[in-house]
Formats: C-alpha cells, sequence, structure tokens
C-alpha cells in the first residue's frame, strides 16, 4: 500500500513591520525639487517583512515618483528605536501606524539641500 504524497508545507508568513528611513536624493530630470536644490533628504516610514524589503519598497515608489534615490539609512523598527532609547512622538507612532494599515510608504519630512551657504 502506498502512501499519498505529502502536501508541501506552506512557509511561514511573516508579519510586516514598519521601518524608519533617511533617502537622500539627488537631482534627476522629472523630480519636483525646486530651482537651485542640489537634492533633498526624506524621512519615511516603510513597511517589509524585514528591512532589505522595506528599503527596495522604499527605492521602488521613490524611482516611480520620478526621483533619484541615492542612500538609504535604516533607524529600525519601533521596537528597535524603542530599546535604542529614541523617544517617538505620537504624530510619529500614528504614522507608522497608517504605513502598516496601507502596506505604504510614508513620508514624514523633507528637507532640500542646496549649495548656498546659509546667512547667519
Amino acid at each position: 500500500m502506498t502512501k499519498p504524497p505529502k502536501k508541501p508545507v506552506a512557509a511561514e508568513k511573516r508579519p510586516q513591520q514598519v521601518y524608519t528611513l533617511l533617502v537622500e536624493l539627488g537631482r534627476s530630470l522629472d523630480d519636483d525639487l525646486p530651482k537651485g536644490a542640489t537634492g533633498a533628504g526624506l524621512l519615511l516610514y516603510a513597511t517589509g517583512v524585514d528591512e532589505a524589503e522595506a528599503v527596495r519598497e522604499a527605492v521602488a515608489v521613490l524611482k516611480t515618483a520620478g526621483v533619484a534615490p541615492l542612500d538609504v539609512t535604516s533607524y529600525g523598527t519601533l521596537e528597535e528605536r524603542l530599546a535604542a532609547g529614541d523617544h517617538i512622538p505620537d504624530e510619529e507612532r500614528d504614522l507608522m501606524a497608517r504605513a502598516l494599515d496601507e502596506n505604504a510608504v510614508i513620508v514624514a519630512q523633507k528637507t532640500y539641500f542646496t549649495d548656498e551657504a546659509e546667512n547667519d
């Protein structure tokens, strides 16, 4: 008597997490950065089952928006940031929750870079 073939065991689905990312942008023809800007920095929240996926998804979304991501720095998940001693205000936690609920990339802050020296 032969045994029926075993069904493959489905891989355990890992939950999405939200990562805090700082993305440095360069200029591109399709960006909407202000005239005189040499680039920008974006603080954003991106979802992924791990940090690498969150970075890949964020970069893909930014490229479809016509901007040129140059460098990405991850500050980790909410839990990792709290363990590191970061104070996370409610507004930031709300944006993280929204990113998770919508499985989205949320831009929380943008800073434009210029070559001009600041006047004191």
